[in-house]
């Protein structure tokens, strides 16, 4: 039986596997169907999805029209003005097939610069809190990626009362002090707030640079079992809700299965996978990091 944890102030219930729809991308519904079908036998009840996610809006579409309330369903925009964030909200439900969402976060904030586009006058947090007011959704989140991601975060949560946010953590960016001290102190936040709390690039082993791309993932991923497992138990032994599975339909059972075989890792073996980072690559190499 698959671990499930609170979604801070959602009081959702989620499985510690999330599903990553964008796994869904580039597939035929009939992969995406048996794909769904061993998430439930997995009891996931949680989708992350959204629209620039290629086809996964329409491969979950028959599965929402028919087992809508079995899943906690987020979804989001990138879009950073209120029009152009109000019209893609819409244009999901229709996709998807439902009346309204259960978590609805801004995507893709990877600075200061953008934070202020969407939060300011104008912005996609308008039509968002609009929405949530119209009953389109129940909550609000926001979403990111990048070095900068924590800090970026800590400063959205100043700004407004957002009900979650999804971020990067894994080992091998662990080894980064500045991003490990940024993303325990977001983590800290978020309990005190309340904040729920799911990891993106659980798995990511380094960047693909010039090697051929094996999965549909934009990174290259733990792909041995034990090293999956590891990697997971690493994300797995913060105090997060849970992680969204990779964007690759071949991996989904492999996270699945690591996610129902949790384990706790000590403190020795937490430092310990952190220890290794060096034999791999952070993959926002390059980046630079705002303090």
């Amino acid at each position: 039986m698959m671990q499930k944890r609170r979604l801070g102030r959602t009081g959702h219930m989620s499985t510690v596997a999330i599903l990553g729809a964008f796994a869904f991308s580039n597939v035929a519904q009939a992969q995406a169907n048996a794909a769904m079908e061993r998430a439930i036998t997995a009891g996931v009840n949680h989708i992350d999805v959204g629209p620039t996610y290629g086809q996964a809006e329409d491969r979950l579409a028959p599965w929402l029209a028919r087992q809508r309330d079995r899943f906690f369903l987020g979804c989001k925009t990138a879009k950073r003005d209120r029009e152009g964030a109000a019209e893609e909200l819409r244009r999901s439900l229709n996709r998807l097939r439902v009346d309204a969402f259960d978590l609805y976060q801004i995507h893709a904030i990877t600075s200061t610069e953008e934070l202020d586009q969407v939060t300011g006058p104008g912005g996609a947090l308008e039509a968002i809190r609009e929405a949530r007011a119209e009953g389109l959704t129940r909550f609000i989140g926001i979403t990111g990626h990048g070095m900068d991601a924590p800090r970026v975060f800590q400063e959205a949560l100043d700004r407004f009362d957002f009900d979650t946010v999804l971020f990067p953590i894994n080992f091998v960016l662990y080894a980064d002090p500045t991003y490990r001290r940024n993303a325990e102190e977001l983590l800290r936040r978020c309990r005190v707030g309340d904040v729920g709390t799911m990891i993106i690039k659980a798995i990511a082993k380094r960047p693909w640079d010039n090697r051929p791309k094996t999965f549909n993932t934009w990174y290259e991923p733990f792909a041995d079992a034990g090293q999956l497992q590891r990697a997971v138990d690493f994300v797995l032994s913060h105090d997060v809700t849970g992680l969204c599975t990779a964007g690759d339909i071949g991996l989904l059972p492999r996270v699945l299965e690591a996610c129902e075989q949790f384990t706790l890792l000590t403190a020795a073996q937490f430092d310990s996978l952190i220890g290794e980072a060096d034999e791999y690559e952070s993959i926002f190499a390059g980046q630079e990091m705002r303090m």
